[in-house]
């Protein structure tokens, strides 16, 4: 009866046999022997190929090909492979088998980026051999998942992240029903040595500008770019923008602890040069303690002016405009006397206070900033 469903299944829809036979080039026959009869891997496999199908050949304008569901589509690989035919009546218990399994066992991996953080590590297998993904694989039971990610990069690539895995830096996504999570793995030279440890499962290793990568299924950069199809990053393709995204806030991160230790050095530099601070502190209180002598006394001649003239201690009458007193010496001074805390209406007491409040050292008139000494102290 089963069988006869899954015949009436494939009546309903078909998929042209030079299609199934590049779908099972990719993702079935290429399987390691161990593999071959673990039918939940082979599942495995038929879910990325039913994937595949769905975003690039139902895609294409050029074959008008429907789309279909997994069952459907199983019973056609089932059909179309003769190593799979005999489970063709059981296909409805496998994949329930399968689905079951799937959804209590998430996937863990590492995403790799070089120094520049514009190049990521992606791994190709020996069954997709057409296709370019991230180095992860299923956790063990009461397996870590960062211990799970470090294990499978190691398997996968050879290279130690045990010690390089940030618990909680990370993107994780659900592609079909599955969790997907990949720790991040920044500041890995571009000439690193990888050299996978599993038989069978690896083909190869390579960096990817992550600028040419895809990021949607009819994104031609890749092809344009690299000569790679687009069709080969389909597994990679939902993590880009996260990825990139990533990249701009990390970037962003480094430029802030760059200024900030600036600011820091420039601290550094006031601390070495404590004893000239010290020489101008001096020229300043000397120069406070002439004009408070200064003040000092023309504030008591002002006292015995007011009295003589009759005006009962009540200050100096206001007569035309005010004059701002002068704080640069002549030969000292550039354009003008202006100083930046008085106005021109400001009352005549305003200004004797600023003797106190805006000083300014004679010698500092026409200091000039040393560029190339700032910049030293930046570098």
């Amino acid at each position: 009866m089963a069988a006869a469903d899954n015949s009436s299944r494939q009546g309903k829809h078909s998929i042209p046999i030079e299609i199934l036979d590049d779908l099972c080039s990719r993702f079935i026959i290429n399987l390691p022997q161990e593999d071959r009869g673990n039918l939940v891997r082979i599942c495995f496999q038929i879910e990325l190929a039913h994937w595949f199908y769905l975003d690039y050949y139902c895609t294409d304008e050029s074959k008008r090909l429907n789309p279909c569901g997994i069952r459907d589509f199983a019973a056609h690989i089932f059909q179309h492979v003769p190593q799979l035919r005999e489970h063709i009546s059981n296909l409805d218990e496998v994949l329930d088998n399968w689905r079951e399994y799937k959804q209590t066992v998430p996937t863990y991996g590492a995403i790799l980026l070089d120094t520049e953080l514009s190049h990521v590590l992606l791994v190709q297998s020996y069954w997709t051999k057409a296709s370019w993904g991230f180095p992860k694989g299923k956790v063990n039971e009461d397996e870590e998942p960062w211990k799970c990610a470090a294990r499978e990069v190691l398997e996968e690539t050879g290279f130690d992240i045990s010690n390089l895995i940030n618990k909680q830096d990370y993107i994780e996504a659900m592609i079909h029903d599955q969790i997907v999570r990949l720790y991040i793995i920044a500041n890995i030279p571009r000439d690193t040595k990888f050299q996978p440890r599993t038989r069978n499962e690896i083909k190869a290793c390579e960096w990817f500008p992550l600028a040419d990568l895809p990021a949607n299924r009819k994104d031609m950069t890749p092809k344009v770019k690299m000569g790679v199809s687009p069709n080969a990053f389909f597994m990679v393709l939902p993590f880009v923008k996260r990825m990139r995204r990533w990249v701009v806030e990390r970037n962003l991160k480094v430029g802030r602890r760059t200024r900030h230790k600036s600011m820091g050095d420039i601290e550094s530099c006031k601390t070495k040069n404590k004893t000239i601070s010290q020489g101008l502190q001096n020229e300043i209180q000397e120069y406070q303690q002439n004009s408070s002598h200064k003040y000092t006394s023309n504030t008591h001649g002002t006292h015995s002016n007011t009295k003589a003239n009759g005006n009962n201690g009540a200050g100096p009458k206001k007569s035309g405009k005010m004059t701002k007193r002068q704080l640069f010496t002549p030969q000292n001074t550039h354009t003008s006397n202006f100083s930046p805390l008085l106005k021109d209406n400001s009352p005549a007491e305003d200004i004797e206070e600023s003797v106190y409040l805006n000083f300014v050292a004679p010698s500092w008139a026409n200091f000039k900033f040393d560029r190339r000494a700032i910049l030293e102290c930046l570098t």
